[in-house]
């Protein structure tokens, strides 16, 4: 096989996609999807729902393609999405945006992750401190940024970090602090002490902090606090949201930035080299879902917190110890006590021996940490009700 030389192959490395023998692999959430279509698994690995979204939101997106809404928008983002994204950020956390200046939609939250990264990141002296376990696309764009990745481990069960080990992460090479919160593949929530110790660092260290926060609505205790709102944070802090996981419409891919302006024109000056703008008849679609009334925003909270005790009530059944999520789709779980050693594995036959697919959660972790994670799993609860009663039911059977 011929040798293609470039950034791609470091970028698959970064995110762990390169075998010993140098072959590419998929990723684990194309692997097991696979897995669940030829099994007929029900698929709780990966974090799609199996639900449209709020009517108004969907006719919104019919009603603008009918209408004509379908060549190149502007490109920082229609001027009604980009005037919601600011009445959005101000209702929920006070924050007063220029639309103009402060707003930029994206193509879903990666972009947005992908355009900052590339944005900020100068070589390969320059360190991006990440969270870990961690979502699989930072890594792969710090990769292909050029830059090293610095992770603080999350321990289970509570995956709250030590701040001693955050302070030690954040040095003078510290380029970003990478925040998602609340936080994938483990459904944490950060304390006010971990938030308000990344800011102190960040200000020290004159690092920027990119927040990814597209679970920002689905918070099931006190409210979503985002790092931009903390005194002394606004100014070196980029926040990054989408309508996919707050309106089911993951298909979309409508993101958006916000943040001072000489930062937003940094990710701007790359962004716009990539997809340069998407989602024309979308983008009106989810300025209607952000202008929703507060019993839609509390409904959908209140809905998936409904769904998470019942994974969690069916993975205990089966003999899982779970870690209860504070946020997000996802619960995860620990198989040790149903004899795993070895998450990838047990998730490779799970979906013979149960008919319920998984994600390990070693897939979202470096090699180096992964023995710490072994035997831990990621689960999904963002499907019907009656799809997570099946899956614990078929789950019953392990503990058996």
């Amino acid at each position: 096989m011929r040798e293609i030389p470039g950034a791609w192959r470091r970028t698959a490395a970064g995110a762990g996609l390169v075998g010993s023998d140098g072959s590419i692999h998929p990723t684990i959430f194309a692997e097991m999807s696979a897995l669940a279509a030829r099994t007929g698994a029900i698929n709780l690995g990966q974090g799609f729902p199996d639900e449209d979204g709020p009517a108004e939101v969907l006719e919104a997106a019919r009603s603008a393609i009918a209408h004509g809404v379908n060549q190149y928008p502007p490109g920082r983002g229609i001027p009604d999405l980009l005037a919601a994204i600011a009445e959005h950020q101000q209702r929920f956390y006070g924050q007063r945006l220029d639309p103009e200046r402060n707003v930029l939609v994206t193509a879903g939250a990666t972009e947005a992750l992908a355009a900052a990264l590339l944005a900020l990141v100068a070589g390969p002296d320059d360190e991006v401190v990440v969270f870990e376990p961690y979502y699989d696309s930072y890594a792969a764009v710090a990769a292909l940024a050029g830059a090293r990745l610095v992770t603080v481990p999350l321990p289970w069960p509570s995956f709250q970090p030590d701040v001693e080990q955050l302070r030690a992460a954040v040095t003078g090479r510290t380029r970003v602090i990478l925040v998602n919160d609340p936080h994938n593949p483990t459904g944490a929530v950060f304390s006010a002490e971990v938030r308000d110790e990344i800011v102190r660092l960040a200000e020290r260290h004159d690092a920027v902090i990119v927040t990814d926060e597209v679970y920002e609505h689905l918070v099931f205790q006190e409210r979503h606090v985002p790092i931009a709102t903390l005194p002394g944070a606004w100014e070196r802090t980029l926040s990054i949201s989408s309508g996919g996981k707050t309106f089911s419409t993951t298909g979309w891919k409508i993101g958006w930035i916000t943040g001072p302006a000489d930062l937003v024109d940094a990710v701007l000056a790359v962004k716009q080299f990539l997809t340069y703008v998407n989602g024309s008849p979308f983008q009106p679609a989810i300025a209607t879902g952000l202008r929703l009334g507060d019993a839609f925003f509390h409904g959908i909270a209140d809905a998936l917190r409904g769904k998470r005790d019942r994974l969690g009530q069916g993975l205990r059944a089966a003999g899982f110890e779970v870690s209860a999520p504070a946020g997000s789709y996802f619960t995860v779980a620990d198989a040790a006590p149903l004899g795993a050693t070895d998450a990838a594995a047990f998730c490779r036959t799970l979906p013979e021996r149960a008919g319920v697919v998984a994600i390990p959660l070693t897939a979202f972790a470096t090699p180096a940490r992964r023995s710490e994670y072994a035997t831990l799993v990621r689960f999904a609860a963002c499907k019907r009700i009656e799809v997570l009663e099946e899956a614990a039911s078929r789950l019953a059977s392990l503990a058996g």
